[in-house]
């Protein structure tokens, strides 16, 4: 097979249907009848799910990957993709805001620069002024605490090579984080221009970017845990020199210090970085007792598909 269009669905019912006959268009025009659309039903609480399956049984091309509940938009696209098929896979969202008609223009980018990726960057970020800021905050904060240098404002949608899609999936943790490892996993990628259409309101509110954020951050770097160590040396180096200044005091002045409120500040001050510090090897910790159990990140109720006649 040629071509495999893979996309979640989560409140997807007021799009499936044109996304369908738009993206069976785009891959017709691209190889013919040699495609498939794999749809990941992420749990969603609409008839997303009823309206995909009366697609399988109209078209042979159309596959519903159907999950056992919501596991989250990062989770369903790596289980689309372990169930994609062809040598090439065109990774999209349903929701239109991104356009199935870009595959051409990936493909032809693709074959042109003989990349394994070809990735959409948008010219502008959409949405309102305070989602244009914390999705920029969000990108240079991951890139400063990991080290990673992630391309700003980047889509869902990308067209990958079988081996490149392959070499994805052989990350086994548990903690999905797609940009993370679209970047990590290597080869040729190439960005490609687009501008991202806003259809409907953003499910990614700031609360859900920070949890994002940390958890990212944690699954990638080590720089919070390295952070604590340099920052308990410089507390160190601080209450050694104060120590010095107290001795000296007492030596030759003789004089006893005023300094209650200095010394609770001082308490407070600490008290309060240990616990974060504690707070931050915990999300480590976390992690480890979550990969160590190896349970699957997505479980798949049921796979739909027309039978060949």
């Amino acid at each position: 097979m040629k071509l495999s269009i893979v996309a979640t669905l989560y409140q997807s019912a007021p799009y499936i249907g044109e996304f369908y006959a738009r993206a069976s268009d785009a891959a017709s025009q691209l190889v013919g009848g040699d495609y498939e659309i794999v749809f990941v039903n992420d749990g969603s609480a609409d008839n997303s799910l009823d309206l995909a399956i009366r697609l399988t049984e109209q078209d042979s091309h159309v596959v519903v990957v159907d999950l056992s509940r919501n596991f989250g938009h990062h989770k369903a696209m790596m289980t689309g993709l372990a169930y994609a098929k062809a040598e090439r896979i065109f990774l999209i969202d349903s929701d239109l805001e991104e356009e199935p008609e870009w595959l051409g223009v990936f493909a032809q980018k693709m074959d042109l620069q003989i990349c394994d990726v070809v990735y959409g960057v948008q010219e502008r970020r959409k949405g309102g002024l305070f989602e244009r800021w914390s999705g920029q905050w969000f990108y240079r904060s991951f890139n400063v605490l990991t080290g990673l240098a992630l391309p700003e404002n980047i889509v869902t949608a990308r067209l990958m090579t079988r081996r490149y899609v392959n070499a994805l999936l052989s990350h086994e943790e548990r903690e999905v984080f797609m940009a993370g490892l679209w970047h990590i996993t290597g080869f040729d990628q190439c960005p490609q221009v687009i501008k991202k259409h806003n259809t409907s309101e953003t499910t990614y509110t700031f609360r859900r970017k920070m949890s994002l954020l940390v958890n990212s951050v944690t699954s990638f770097s080590n720089a919070p845990l390295v952070s604590i160590f340099y920052i308990g040396v410089l507390i160190s180096l601080f209450a050694l020199t104060y120590i010095a200044y107290l001795v000296t005091h007492w030596l030759f002045l003789a004089k006893p210090l005023s300094g209650w409120t200095s010394v609770m500040a001082s308490i407070w001050l600490l008290g309060g970085m240990v616990i974060s510090f504690i707070g931050v090897v915990g999300i480590y910790l976390s992690k480890i007792f979550s990969e160590t159990k190896q349970r699957p990140y997505t479980i798949v109720r049921q796979i739909y598909a027309k039978q060949p006649d």
